[in-house]
């Protein structure tokens, strides 16, 4: 049976193991990134604050025992005759209910703090999602452009390395000088130090991949800087979607919210409280003529705090400069998110047009390369320079083609954190 299970494997392999699409790659990245799950943690732990300050409104139970052993000797009353030493062992078993029944609204705003920090905690968790999002997918394409770059210039090197060889013989014949030559072999050491650099730069990229996304990355990705992605039409609307939905802004508004509840909370220290204290206890061998008694007792409480050496006060004016600390902040972040989110829309039509214009360089720059390569094989009309010279044009074109299409799919995915969209599913179908 097992024989059949692993045939079956190997005929019929898993297609989410080998899928090298952003989308899995996004997967894999939300599961194992330490920072992500770290969020995860802080978040649960959290969510524990509202059940904790739920407590403040439920009774408090207290169930408590003693026991004491004394002894006395040596006795002698008024006249100075002897008395009977005595032992004596007391046991108390005793039961504490205490019930708060009002504290100027503390345990109330307690909980709307409490609530407060879960949703903002969510917020931050949600915010590290984003950005593991972005950076997986600038890796993501980084990998892709970094072995385009490769594979441009071993390309390149190859060109100069079979032009080499040809110049070598022209030469020979006489149909090329040797400074056509020392050209050519100039241009195939120059081409051989870019193609060094490409190398490198993939693989410092390769370890990038691994250190954000926490898997090996493939040896070969497909070019394809296609995604369906939706996107709004209109910086206008850009804002208004980052005026709702920008983390960084919904994060700075709940602090607002936080500090003005710290800020009840100090002010209802000042209030009166009133407690409620139910108590039973049972003792035995209270003394030498009481063996035994029970005890119950109920006990009403009003306390209203007026002076705390000044404590009470400073702690309000500390809240409430902490309050409106958070509102500059806020105001500060909706500037911010403005000016940024305007940012991200220009750089999004901007990487468009340098896409646009990178693609008709690159056209250009194919047609011009292999009418003089042929004018350069077919007779003395080119010179090596005006060969080399259209080499490196075509070379440079296509760098500048594949990075433009980088920076135009990034560009989108940006405008999408700015705005608050980019969740593990913004690749539309």
């Amino acid at each position: 049976m097992k024989k059949i299970l692993l045939t079956l494997l190997l005929l019929y392999p898993n297609n989410s193991l080998s899928d090298s699409s952003l989308s899995f790659y996004i997967d894999k990245a939300l599961s194992n990134n330490l920072k992500l799950n770290a969020e995860r943690k802080a978040h649960k732990a959290n969510e524990q604050e509202i059940n904790i300050s739920r407590g403040e409104f439920l009774p408090n139970l207290t169930i408590s025992g003693t026991q004491t052993s004394s002894e006395t000797f040596n006795r002698t009353d008024s006249s100075g005759t002897s008395l009977n030493d005595t032992n004596l062992n007391t046991e108390k078993k005793s039961i504490n209910v205490e019930q708060k029944i009002f504290q100027g609204f503390q345990g109330y705003n307690l909980l709307k703090k409490s609530k407060l920090e879960v949703e903002k905690s969510f917020l931050e968790l949600k915010l590290v999602e984003q950005n593991t999002i972005l950076e997986t997918s600038k890796v993501y394409f980084d990998l892709i452009l970094k072995s385009q770059n490769k594979e441009f210039n071993e390309n390149n090197v190859s060109l100069f390395e079979r032009q080499v060889e040809s110049d070598r013989a022209r030469l020979q014949k006489g149909e090329i000088t040797l400074t056509d030559l020392a050209q050519s072999e100039s241009s195939l050491a120059g081409a051989n130090a870019q193609m060094i650099i490409a190398e490198t730069d993939l693989q410092n990229t390769r370890v990038d991949f691994e250190k954000i996304i926490g898997v090996s990355p493939p040896n070969n990705l497909e070019t394809n800087y296609q995604l369906n992605i939706k996107l709004p039409i209109s910086l206008s609307e850009s804002l208004d979607l980052a005026k709702s939905n920008n983390l960084r802004l919904l994060i700075a508004a709940i602090d607002y919210q936080i500090a003005n509840r710290e800020l009840n909370i100090e002010k209802s220290k000042l209030s009166p409280s009133a407690t409620l204290n139910y108590s039973k206890s049972e003792t035995n061998q209270l003394s030498s003529t009481v063996d035994e008694t029970d005890e119950e007792k109920l006990e009403a409480k009003i306390s209203w705090p007026i002076i705390k050496g000044g404590k009470n006060f400073s702690s309000i004016k500390k809240s409430n400069l902490k309050k409106q600390e958070s509102k500059l902040l806020l105001e500060n972040i909706e500037k911010e998110t403005s000016s940024d989110t305007t940012n991200a829309w220009s750089n999004f039509k901007s990487a468009e047009s340098v896409l646009n214009a990178t693609k008709a360089q690159l056209e250009a720059a194919e047609i011009a390369n292999e009418g003089i390569t042929l004018e350069y094989d077919s007779s003395n009309t080119r010179t090596t320079l005006e060969l080399i010279q259209s080499r490196s044009l075509l070379l440079n074109a296509r760098i500048s083609n594949a990075n433009a299409q980088r920076n135009f799919i990034i560009s989108k995915i940006e405008l999408l954190s700015q705005i608050g969209n980019l969740a593990p599913n913004f690749i539309k179908d």
